[in-house]
């Protein structure tokens, strides 16, 4: 477990000594975190960073797991793709197992806590199955600009029931939700394994294991294999890429719980990509394992994000904190974290011809990776670490105690 000032040496004593000042009002609070997964995507990742912290600074802080049947998850992610402007077909049948599902949960989960954060759409109906006595808040991680209309006018008769919405960019506001929306980043954990510094001799240990050979420069992409992350598109951009310069691209995305589809978008990839798979000039790992996502970042000489829809995007933090050129699309909360030409490159999502032309500028022009990369670190910095994701829930929260 890692404690508050742990971070001093990275942030400073006036960020350290801002938290505790305004922990000081919710001293014996008790809060609930809920989602549907502990492993795999950046929710999980930043409540096993958060959480700790919050108990550090004298917040009783807890974490719950919905648990689900295979056709709730399929059911959710679904839900999850019409958010993000999908059309899906809402049928009875899905509404009752989603329902069922958050019944059955509240049924053996009880909550008595000071405040409930429920995160994303999967547990968002369980504040109808409570005598709710205390601040609820949605934290929703999705693209929200262009949700499928059915579906949220489906959702919305639960999120009304909220005293809070949390989102990622001003752009997912809803002009006509009677309910508060906030606007709070993610953030990354620099000392969790996928961000801390890394030995020498870690990074060959791990290259040997995961037999990922270093002789030309490396392109990668870390995402789950979703159709949103458009995994396909960048094996168009690579084979135009390698025309120009002997090099290997790396797609790396674990395979999470709650995401059914994974494994069908990655035999796609894989079907598409085999004889470039076969000539070792595409690697595809699914591994969970984040100190291997560490290293591949840092031996990689562009990070690549070519996401169709995306809610924020941290893989760009991550690459931008290890002084990484990123180049990604212009969609969704990536933007908030990329000035184009400064700190990293933004296209629009389908220009593959643009993205591999800057790829190909990045790797033949070593003094301006170097400048991308170092100015990135310095804006993922002040912008993009977990303490400032810390501040602003302590914000929050001291205004609904």
């Amino acid at each position: 477990m890692r404690w508050l000032e742990d971070y001093r040496e990275i942030v400073g004593d006036e960020v350290l000594h801002n938290i505790y000042q305004r922990a000081k009002r919710l001293f014996g609070k008790h809060i609930v975190h809920i989602n549907s997964t502990y492993i795999g995507g950046g929710v999980a990742e930043m409540l096993a960073s958060l959480i700790p912290l919050m108990n550090d600074i004298g917040i009783d802080t807890g974490w719950r797991i919905l648990q689900g049947s295979p056709d709730f998850f399929t059911i959710t992610k679904k839900f999850h793709n019409g958010l993000q402007g999908e059309e899906i077909n809402l049928s009875e049948l899905k509404k009752e197992l989603y329902i069922q599902s958050n019944i059955n949960f509240s049924v053996y989960t009880h909550i008595t806590h000071d405040f409930v954060i429920i995160h994303d759409p999967q547990p968002l109906p369980l504040i109808k199955f409570y005598k709710k006595r205390q601040p609820w808040i949605w934290r929703c991680h999705v693209d929200l600009s262009n949700p499928d209309e059915e579906l949220w006018e489906f959702l919305s008769k639960f999120i009304l029931k909220y005293d809070m919405i949390i989102i990622s960019n001003e752009k997912y506001k809803k002009a006509h939700l009677p309910v508060r929306q906030k606007v709070i980043y993610p953030a990354i954990d620099p000392l969790s394994p996928k961000n801390m510094n890394l030995s020498e001799k870690t990074i060959l240990k791990y290259l040997r294991k995961f037999d990922i050979p270093t002789d030309k420069p490396i392109i990668t992409q870390i995402s789950r294999f979703d159709k949103w992350k458009d995994p396909l598109g960048v094996i168009d951009v690579f084979e135009i890429v390698k025309e120009k310069v002997d090099c290997r691209l790396i797609m790396c995305g674990s395979m999470a719980p709650d995401d059914p589809e994974g494994w069908r978008i990655y035999q796609k990839v894989e079907r598409r990509a085999k004889e470039l798979i076969e000539d070792s000039d595409i690697i595809l790992i699914t591994s969970e394992n984040n100190i291997l996502v560490n290293v591949l970042q840092r031996i990689s000489s562009v990070i690549i994000q070519k996401s169709l829809r995306e809610g924020f995007g941290l893989t760009v933090s991550e690459g931008l904190w290890k002084s990484k050129p990123v180049i990604a699309s212009n969609v969704g909360g990536i933007p908030l974290q990329i000035k184009d030409g400064v700190n990293g490159f933004l296209l629009e999502p389908n220009d593959t011809m643009g993205f591999a032309d800057k790829i190909i500028q990045i790797l033949q022009d070593p003094k301006l990776a170097k400048e991308i990369g170092n100015n990135g670190k310095e804006y993922a910095k002040h912008n993009f670490l977990i303490t400032r994701l810390l501040i602003n829930y302590l914000d929050l929260m001291n205004e609904l105690v």
